[in-house]
């Protein structure tokens, strides 16, 4: 059995509660229990603070977490970096008040920065030889170079949009963080299994994150054209049909790069262009 630490509200929780959907472990995220056992998997879910989740890790009170690396890395506890899982991501910046004339970093030599995340800021101000008055404040940051509290503030931006309803500009973005699961040092090699099979399934959901299945009739007499400009992970699969001269090509295509390469291929003459979501792929 693997104990994991997760996040009890927020898009990391959510995040987090759709990607065990995904992976098949079935969970409950009901909010009234802090410690909820898989009904399918052998893993338990503690539900905790983020800011919680690094030292819980790292003491043994939790096996595995998930948690932001911006959380992770202003903690700076002894655990395992797994692997990046590429949700909930955000940037870690500094922003000033609109039109103070900002000039670069230099600006904030003896300025006050308001931020929950002084560790991360000041190894930063240290590595760029700039003293700085670090202010440390929990919740609404962004407000406090408005109510004269600070002259800067260093906090997540996601959208921008609550810095530009503080009147604030992103002038300096310091880190970029997303979500990140982590491992105690010390599992020992049952847990560890529990671990493989865990990140097997991971990778199957990963895996086909912004890919799509693609099915096509060509003719047959192109089909070495078509399948050059396949990006397919492997080569295509090809198969015959029952009308004399044409072929059924199947392979996989990044999202990203859908629409060039169908043009592509329409132009080289496939027809009848299936597009099928892909759920999971297995290495």
């Amino acid at each position: 059995m693997l104990r994991v630490a997760v996040q009890s509200k927020g898009r990391l929780f959510e995040d987090t509660m759709a990607l065990f959907a995904e992976a098949g472990i079935k969970v409950s995220s009901s909010k009234r229990t802090l410690l909820v056992q898989s009904s399918n998997f052998p893993i338990e879910v503690l539900y905790l603070r983020d800011d919680d989740i690094p030292q819980s890790v790292a003491s043994g009170v939790a096996d595995l977490g998930i948690v932001g690396q911006n959380e992770f890395e202003e903690r700076a506890e002894d655990a395992e970096v797994v692997r990046g899982l590429g949700f909930s991501k955000c940037r870690l910046s500094l922003a000033v008040p609109k039109g103070c004339g900002y000039t670069g970093l230099k600006w904030f030599e003896g300025r006050k920065i308001a931020t929950s995340y002084p560790a991360i800021l000041r190894r930063f101000m240290e590595q760029n030889h700039i003293a700085a008055d670090i202010h440390v404040i929990t919740g609404s940051v962004e407000i406090s170079p408005g109510i004269g509290l600070a002259d800067a503030i260093f906090d997540i931006v996601s959208s921008g949009s609550t810095l530009v309803s503080n009147n604030l500009v992103e002038v300096e973005t310091v880190m970029k963080s997303e979500a990140l699961l982590i491992a105690n040092r010390n599992l020992d090699a049952e847990q560890r299994a529990i671990l493989d099979e865990f990140l097997f399934r991971i990778e199957a959901v990963k895996s086909a994150e912004d890919k799509k299945y693609v099915l096509m009739n060509v003719p047959t007499e192109r089909l070495k054209d078509i399948v050059a400009v396949l990006p397919g992970v492997k080569s295509p699969t090809v198969m015959p049909l029952a009308t004399e001269g044409w072929s059924s090509v199947h392979t996989v295509i990044e999202e990203k790069r859908f629409w060039e390469i169908i043009r592509e291929l329409k132009q080289l003459g496939a027809e009848g262009i299936l597009v099928v979501p892909i759920e999971k792929m297995i290495p």
